[in-house]
């Protein structure tokens, strides 16, 4: 019996194969990665550190392993790490800096996700045996929390000199650092060249099942190595799914437009029913995070009415929603979308 076919909403994490992405996958070659000997991982270590500018990289099962590796391989246990309020290491890692780094991590609430570099020079520590060393600052681009908001170029480079200044190292959660690229037109190694590391996401828009790449010059990518070792991620045939990653980057990056689009259009429908507040100055990208207005309605009870018209969606809060498009949703899909919030609001 085929399987039942949703519109599923509720992340871009949620996209399968294609039929080209399987067939790379089929004929992949493969060798011991631990032991250097996996020729599609290389290819794909060297295509992404390429697109980043930078000297090398290292291939990790998940988006998250990809931040701590990097957080433990520019820090030392005890020092602290400002980043974000709403990043996703700092609430969606399920506590890991501190519990295999040693790090504190110093939130600092911005703007839409965004941290001003005025911010941070407040935040950093003084010299001082009583306080931990501020050591490393982390941005997320785009930011998940927002919304999927785009890190401003220019805000970037004030950071930049600002923890240069400070001798601080900086981290670049890109995740979706794919879709700011294609958003603003602004290359992918413009963004990370002001980075130490950079992590970026394949099992997100870009589609493949599996995996995300840290990069960063030859002396980090050794010490990222040992500790991937250390946190369990050493792998063996794994060019199996590393040739999904390739067909991905080789494939998936300029379609992201299309999602954009589709999110573009969904929240400008949904911003016109009675009963849904979004701002739109946080839809940039593919997301689309709205609050429901109504006392009587919360999101539980929307998530029960979307899944009863085959539609999948995530409560991120009482009265909050997040909406992500993808590759595996088209305008079709969007246009019924509509259709069903405007029913259900009707109601």
């Amino acid at each position: 019996m085929p399987q039942k076919r949703y519109i599923d909403l509720r992340s871009d994490t949620v996209t399968r194969p294609s039929p080209g992405m399987r067939k790379a996958i089929f004929e992949a070659e493969v060798g011991d990665d631990v032991l250097g000997d996996d020729p599609t991982v290389k290819r794909l270590e060297i295509m992404v550190a390429t697109l980043l500018g930078k000297e090398e990289a290292v291939y990790v099962p998940s988006g998250t392993m990809g931040n701590q590796v990097a957080l433990k391989s520019l820090t030392s246990p005890g020092e602290e790490v400002i980043l974000d309020v709403g990043s996703h290491i700092y609430n969606n890692e399920a506590g890991a800096a501190s519990a295999l780094s040693g790090l504190q991590l110093h939130p600092i609430k911005g703007e839409r996700g965004i941290l001003s570099s005025v911010q941070i020079l407040q935040e950093i520590r003084p010299l001082n045996i009583h306080h931990p060393q501020t050591a490393l600052v982390v941005l997320e681009n785009t930011h998940n929390s927002a919304g999927g908001t785009i890190y401003p170029l220019e805000v970037i480079q004030d950071v930049h000199k600002v923890a240069k200044e400070h001798n601080l190292k900086m981290h670049l959660d890109g995740a979706r650092l794919w879709n700011a690229s294609v958003a603003t037109g602004i290359p992918l190694k413009e963004y990370a060249k002001y980075f130490d590391s950079v992590s970026v996401c394949l099992s997100k828009g870009l589609g493949a099942p599996i995996g995300s790449v840290v990069s960063g010059n030859p002396e980090f990518i050794k010490r990222a190595r040992r500790n991937r070792k250390m946190f369990g991620g050493g792998m063996r045939q794994v060019g199996i799914i590393a040739a999904a990653g390739i067909y991905a980057v080789e494939n998936n990056i300029e379609r992201l437009a299309d999602d954009h689009k589709n999110a573009k259009i969904l929240a400008e429908a949904l911003a016109k029913l009675e009963g849904i507040n979004i701002d739109m100055e946080t839809v940039q990208t593919n997301m689309v995070i709205f609050e429901i207005k109504d006392e009587k309605k919360d999101a539980f009870w929307l998530v029960e009415k979307l899944k009863e018209n085959d539609i999948l969606t995530l409560a991120s809060g009482k009265k909050k929603m997040r909406l992500v498009t993808h590759l595996d949703v088209n305008e079709e899909d969007i246009q019924k979308t509509i259709e069903v919030f405007e029913r259900v609001f009707k109601q």
